[in-house]
Order: structure tokens, then C-alpha cells, then sequence
């Protein structure tokens, strides 16, 4: 097994008979003490490892290469291969050329850890095996290694590494912008595309002080999202801006448990993941995400969904017709179990959503000491949901926001709270998922309420602009930032709104490549 994340899952593939109470919470089994005909459970999973023939392959991975970038041949050869060492990492973890103050504490340590028994050393990282030479060669091997670990833990923990630190010019008035310098800028770069570290690549950029040319800085964002390690703005952005991670935490009550389990939880993540990631990948207009003419799925999702000719547990591209209800992000599970309650829908959370991620428009916070609906267990009692409702529509304070966010979330009442298509409702209702805008607006379901967003697609390229830039600066927009946000859309149309112009257009803006002056008296 390669270093790395892995998923392991274990499961029984046959079950034979069940306790009833395991149909109510089948995702954990507590008793170690339980017994009889009851359906297997795993109380624990234990993975060991590496063993004693493991241990070579461990001296010997690309992370252990990529680290020690010398290797001493003899005793005199260590300090001058640890400098180097220490210098190269420090660059990359500092995301800046190491200077002589920063290799301090590293080399300290590194003397520290190599004065130490070398033999005691090298049985504790258990590499004996690895040195040839006899006793004195041990020696030294093992304090060299012993000190790189030391010195190693030294820079993983600095502040240095730990914070993104942006240093003012002396020379900058407060409450003026200045420019960033290319060294900062690459930071500003590579994590908002990477969630991670500027490469060597892009630090031997800004080193040079190419990526304040425009050309060059479009090659490197070329580049980077081209990158596998952009799939951290999918799982990063995405998971933050569509509240995809909510659905990781969906408990669903008991009668939904027969439809609904993790392999079904993982096919929801995974479809939009896979989705978004081709958004980005394909360099496609980002106003597929509300109508795009496909989706991922897997055998699991496509029967969960209604769509015949999916076998087999790998996720494929599979194309959608113009009337399907699936198309876009409004027809996918995660984003409907995500606003959902665990035992019911919620127009009023789905239009909330709405509000907030399409059209920028986030609701006022409630006034306070309105209830909730009440919860009726009685199918026979359940009202439809239009007229469960109603009750809050009928208070007018609450009546103006209503009026616009439960429209738009009883145009997706079809589905229910985890994603699946209906026609009636828990109390056998007809559903009726006709809405009417405060302006006049009428549709019926999904896809005349994608029809109405796309009508509305400015609003939606504001919102993911802004959504962007935040994410981009990892701070709040102000209202300075606004003429960046219309600069942006503007070069954005040129391209038609692929999405990898929004992106060049981020990083060339002025709240990304500058920043406010502060005062130092303060």
C-alpha cells in the first residue's frame, strides 16, 4: 500500500436476518455483547503495519527522495548536505528564499539530534538494515538522519510555515493600496488553487519576479489548473460554497433508512464532486452548473435516481435529456438532501439556499420567538406541505421572505428529503409544485425553476464571482471590492464565462494582487 489517504470500507455482502432496531440505526453497532440472529455489525478495523520487509521500501519513497536532495558520502560531507537540506525545505516551507536567521533554529537542532547516540538513532527509526560500512559508518549515518528529523519538526512548526505572513512597505501610507510583492502573490496563488504550497515551479517565478507579467502569470494559472492538484478547489470551494459537506451529517428518520444508506451518502458527494471537477477541468461556462446536459453516476445513484443503463460501481458520465429533472446542481442529492430536514423537505431551506448561493440574496434572520412547524407523526394528520406553510405566510412579519423563499423550494417538492423522485406526499397528497414570484413569475417544478434562474443568470455570476473572490482572499467582500467584482464579469463574458477566465480575472484583480496599508501606530 502506497503512502497516502486510502478509503477502506468493509461490509458483509449477504444479509440474512436482522434485529428490528437495526433497521433504525444501521450505521453503528455499540454492544460488543450482543449475540443470536442479528445482522453482523463491525465493532472495530485494525491495519498494521509497515513490517520488517516493508522497512527498505520505506527508505526509499518518493517523499524521503524529494526530502533529502544530497546524500553525504563520508562523515566530512554531512553539515554541508544538511545546510542544503534544511535550506531547500525551509524555501518551500517558508514559500521564500531561506535566509540565514531562518536556518538558525533548523541547524541548531540539526546538530542537536546528530550529537546524540547514532546507533540508539537508527534502531529507533528502525534503519539498520539500510547502513553498510561497519560501526563508524553507522555512526554517522544515523546522527546525520537522527539530526535532519530534529531540524525537520523545527520547521514544520514555526510560525513561518504555520501563517501566510504579507509584509508592509516602509514606504506605504496607511489607508493606501499597495502592491504585493511576487513572492506573496504566489502564496496568494497557490493556495487558493492548491489549498496547498507554492511549488518550485511557481517559486522559481515569483523568485524572478515574472507574475506581475500578465502573460506569465496566465501560464502558471494555465498550469496549475491543470494540475490534480486543483481538485482542492472542488473539494475545498465547492464543499463550502454548495454546503455539500452538510450531507455527511444527514441522519435521516427511520422511514426514510430503507431507501437511504452510506453508499448512497458517498454517491451524492462523489456526483457533484466529479461534477464541479469538470466544470473546471473542461474549462466549461460555469452556467452549466444550473443546466448542464449530463451528470456521474454509478449503478447505486442511477437507481436511486430513475435512470435506466448504469451497472457497476464505477462512477461514468452519463448524458441527460433536455426534460430530464436531474440536470444541474438542483437536480442532484447532495444539494436536495443537504436542505432537507431528516424527516421531511423544506421548501423553506431550499429557497433559502436558493436565495443565498444563485441569487446573492440571502434572507433577513427571522424575527424572534416564531415557532417551528410542528412535526405530525400521523400520516393520516400530515397536511400538505403548501398548507403547512401557510402558518408562517399568515404572519406578517414573516409573510415577505416567505413569500419568495418557500415559492422556489415548493418548485422542488417532487423530491423528497433525500433527493428521490415522488408525486405524492407522505400523506398520499398530489404534489403541487407550482410557485409564483413576487413579481409575477409562475413555473411548475425543477425544470421551469432552472428556466427562471437562467433568466436570471447575471445575478447567478455575480453570486459565484463574489463566492470566488471571498474564497480567493480568505476574507469578507467589502464595497471597495465592488467595481473589481463588475471588472471581472466583464472579462469573464469575453470568454463566456468559462470558468478558467473568472479565475484569470481573480488573480489579475486589484483586492488579489494588492493590499490595504495599515497604520503602524496601531
Amino acid at each position: 500500500m502506497k503512502a497516502g489517504v486510502h478509503l477502506v470500507q468493509v461490509y458483509f455482502q449477504q444479509k440474512t436476518s436482522a434485529f428490528l432496531e437495526d433497521l433504525f440505526d444501521p450505521y453503528l453497532r455499540r454492544d460488543p455483547y450482543r449475540a443470536g440472529n442479528g445482522e453482523p455489525g463491525i465493532s472495530s478495523v485494525t491495519m498494521t503495519g509497515p513490517n520488517a520487509s516493508e522497512a527498505a521500501a520505506m527508505n526509499d519513497s518518493p517523499s524521503r527522495r524529494r526530502l533529502l536532495v544530497c546524500q553525504p558520502a563520508a562523515s566530512a560531507d554531512t553539515a554541508a548536505c544538511a545546510r542544503k537540506i534544511i535550506a531547500t525545505l525551509a524555501r518551500r516551507a517558508y514559500r521564500r528564499p531561506a535566509t540565514d536567521e531562518d536556518l538558525q533554529i533548523p541547524l541548531a537542532r540539526y546538530r542537536e539530534g546528530a550529537s546524540k547516540t547514532a546507533p540508539n538513532a537508527a534502531a529507533a527509526l528502525g534503519r539498520k538494515a539500510e547502513w553498510k560500512g561497519g560501526a563508524a559508518a553507522l555512526g554517522w549515518k544515523a546522527g546525520f538522519e537522527s539530526g535532519l528529523e530534529l531540524a525537520v519538526r523545527s520547521i514544520l512548526v514555526s510560525p513561518k510555515f504555520l501563517f501566510r505572513f504579507e509584509s508592509q512597505p516602509e514606504t506605504a501610507w496607511p489607508n493606501t493600496a499597495y502592491r504585493i510583492t511576487d513572492l506573496e502573490l504566489a502564496s496568494r496563488l497557490s493556495f487558493f488553487l492548491w489549498s496547498s504550497i507554492p511549488d518550485d515551479e511557481l517559486l522559481s517565478a515569483a523568485e524572478k519576479e515574472a507574475l506581475h507579467n500578465p502573460v506569465a502569470l496566465d501560464e502558471q494559472v494555465r498550469r496549475m489548473l491543470a494540475d490534480p492538484r486543483s481538485e482542492a478547489l472542488v473539494s475545498n470551494f465547492a464543499g463550502q460554497w454548495l454546503h455539500i459537506r452538510n450531507v455527511s451529517g444527514f441522519r435521516p428518520s427511520p422511514e426514510l433508512l430503507f431507501h437511504f444508506d452510506d453508499n448512497l451518502r458517498q454517491a451524492f458527494e462523489t456526483e457533484t464532486a466529479l461534477f464541479f471537477g469538470s466544470i473546471i477541468r473542461e474549462n466549461r461556462n460555469v452556467l452549466d452548473l444550473l443546466d448542464a446536459d449530463y451528470t456521474f453516476l454509478n449503478e447505486r445513484l442511477a437507481k436511486h435516481y430513475g435512470i435506466p443503463g448504469v451497472y457497476g460501481e464505477r462512477f461514468r458520465r452519463v448524458s441527460l435529456s433536455s426534460d430530464s429533472v436531474r440536470r444541474g446542481l438542483l437536480g442532484q442529492g447532495s444539494i436536495l438532501t443537504g436542505t432537507s430536514r431528516a424527516n421531511r423537505t423544506s421548501p423553506v431551506i431550499r429557497g433559502k439556499w436558493i436565495l443565498e448561493n444563485i441569487f446573492g440574496t440571502p434572507p433577513p434572520s427571522p424575527p424572534p420567538n416564531v415557532p417551528e412547524l410542528k412535526e405530525e407523526r400521523n400520516a393520516a394528520k400530515i397536511l400538505p406541505m403548501r398548507e403547512q406553510m401557510a402558518e408562517h405566510r399568515a404572519n406578517p412579519v414573516c409573510a415577505s421572505c416567505h413569500a419568495q423563499m418557500d415559492e422556489l423550494g415548493f418548485a422542488l417538492e417532487n423530491f423528497d428529503a433525500i433527493g428521490e423522485w415522488r408525486d405524492v406526499d407522505a400523506a398520499g397528497s398530489p404534489i403541487d409544485a407550482s410557485a409564483k414570484l413576487p413579481d409575477g413569475t409562475k413555473f411548475t417544478g425543477p425544470a421551469e425553476l432552472r428556466s427562471v434562474l437562467l433568466k436570471h443568470s447575471d445575478d447567478f455570476l455575480t453570486t459565484l464571482t463574489e463566492k470566488l473572490l471571498t474564497y480567493a482572499l480568505g476574507r469578507g467582500l467589502e464595497a471597495a471590492d465592488a467595481p473589481a467584482i463588475r471588472q471581472i464579469k466583464r472579462e469573464a463574458a469575453r470568454a463566456n464565462y468559462r470558468f478558467a477566465s473568472l479565475i484569470r480575472g481573480i488573480v489579475s484583480s486589484t483586492p488579489f494582487q494588492m493590499r490595504m496599508a495599515q497604520d503602524r501606530a496601531n
